[in-house]
């Protein structure tokens, strides 16, 4: 069912209902206003009647009473009688109410006969007799039903009203909705050229906004995903040329004596740099995924800091750079995974080689954090800017940025880092280091 047909049906029933809860709440004050105008007129005519009779008019025929006066009492349904002293009381009169009106005062009152009740108005006469009308209540009744009628029947023009009118706002309503909903349909389909224009009540046009908002990321995304597939791409061929470069100089025996071991050498480590890069894309695809291996043992991260420092001192200094290690005395003993701990380390260090010039400094620093333990990296490279840091752990975002700038890798590495920290627990962060260059911390819970 469509939101117009809802909302005419909505309109409808809200109609309806009011229809009916208002002629249920206005019968009651209705009849009680028709009980009183009814009596106000049968007052009325009994005083009409009483002075005709006191003054002896008589209307045409020799009727007792003039003729429109008598015409009025048939109208309403309305019979009078003559009453002396002595006379047998009117139907619905009691023995009271007759001696009150012989006795020269008036009485209004309500009365019971075989057909039911009745409006008992009485005045005395200066002849010492008395005049009394009566009229039955079911004419209040009538006019109460004809008086709810008309208000219902006024309430159903209101609601053969409020439909087309409710049809043309739920039309115009949706009218935004629509060009949404064709909006998002085309950005599945892979446009990103649409701007919508927000329309309508407040709600609606924040989905218009929010849809513009969700292009323009879209876009900027799927940018990104280009540049990083490209940069990939590259850090790929670059290996795979050199390895395809080696092994066809040794099918084709260019490649003799000694020259063999050197070249070997060369294409282990192009096959080990290759494999580097597939493993990191691998375990960037799987970090989202439920299977991800986070094996949580008990480390020394004094000791593993240590292995690693060694390996990454003899690094740097091959680099030209100086490499130092900050540990603490005590063992600093965390449940977390030993190998993911490395490989974030492997890789802020791998960064940090990457962005330092000649003759400067990387700190490969791990210290307490309450229960748990930071794990940093800083350098002397040219450091971040704030825009920079709210996006280094996106897949190459910064190699975007700085492509042909200054070094820079593919972005796998920073963004397994974040990924990796937020799997085992804890949370990386990036800001401005000591040294001039920038500082990654890592902070490992106690337990993951």
């Amino acid at each position: 069912m469509s939101l117009v047909t809802r909302t005419v049906l909505l309109v409808s029933a809200i109609a309806a209902i009011a229809a009916i809860v208002a002629g249920l709440a206005s019968y009651p004050l209705v009849r009680n206003a028709a009980e009183q105008q009814t009596r106000g007129d049968l007052v009325r005519l009994a005083d009409l009647t009483a002075t005709a009779l006191d003054r002896g008019d008589t209307g045409r025929r020799g009727e007792p009473l003039p003729r429109q006066l008598m015409l009025a009492l048939r109208a309403e349904q309305i019979t009078g009688y003559l009453v002396i002293i002595g006379s047998a009381p009117p139907p619905g009169v009691s023995d009271a109410l007759m001696a009150d009106v012989l006795s020269g005062r008036p009485i209004s009152a309500t009365g019971e006969t075989a057909e039911g009740s009745i409006l008992i108005e009485g005045r005395p006469l200066a002849s010492g007799a008395a005049v009394i009308l009566e009229q039955p209540l079911t004419v209040v009744g009538v006019q109460t039903i004809d008086a709810v009628r008309r208000l219902v029947v006024g309430l159903l023009i209101g609601l053969l009203i409020a439909v087309p009118i409710g049809y043309w706002a739920a039309r115009r309503l949706i009218r935004p909705l629509r060009a949404a909903r064709d909006a998002a349909n085309l950005m599945a389909t892979g446009s990103r050229d649409l701007t919508l224009q927000p329309e309508g009540p407040m709600e609606i046009a924040d989905i218009a906004e929010s849809l513009n908002h969700l292009n323009s990321a879209l876009v900027t995304s799927e940018g990104r995903q280009r540049e990083f597939l490209l940069s990939v791409s590259h850090e790929l061929r670059t290996p795979l040329t050199a390895v395809k470069g080696y092994a066809e100089a040794l099918a084709d025996g260019v490649i003799e004596g000694e020259d063999v071991a050197r070249t070997g050498a060369t294409v282990a480590l192009e096959a080990a740099r290759l494999d580097r890069l597939v493993t990191d894309l691998l375990d960037l695809a799987r970090l989202g995924a439920v299977d991800f291996p986070i094996v949580g043992v008990e480390v020394d991260l004094v000791e593993l800091g240590r292995e690693a420092g060694d390996v990454w001192r003899d690094r740097a200094e091959r680099e030209g750079l100086t490499a130092i290690v900050e540990l603490p005395e005590a063992p600093l003993l965390v449940t977390t995974d030993p190998i993911r701990v490395r490989q974030i380390i492997d890789n802020l260090a791998e960064n940090a080689l990457r962005v330092s010039p000649p003759d400067s400094v990387m700190v490969l620093s791990i210290r307490a954090d309450g229960p748990g333990a930071v794990v940093e990296v800083r350098d002397s490279g040219p450091g971040l800017t704030d825009d920079d840091r709210s996006v280094a752990f996106e897949p190459g975002a910064l190699h975007e940025r700085y492509r042909g700038v200054r070094p820079v890798g593919t972005g796998l590495g920073l963004a397994l880092v974040g990924r990796l920290a937020s799997g085992l627990g804890g949370r990386a962060e990036v800001g401005e280091a000591a040294e001039g260059g920038a500082r990654f911390s890592v902070h490992l819970p106690a337990a993951p």
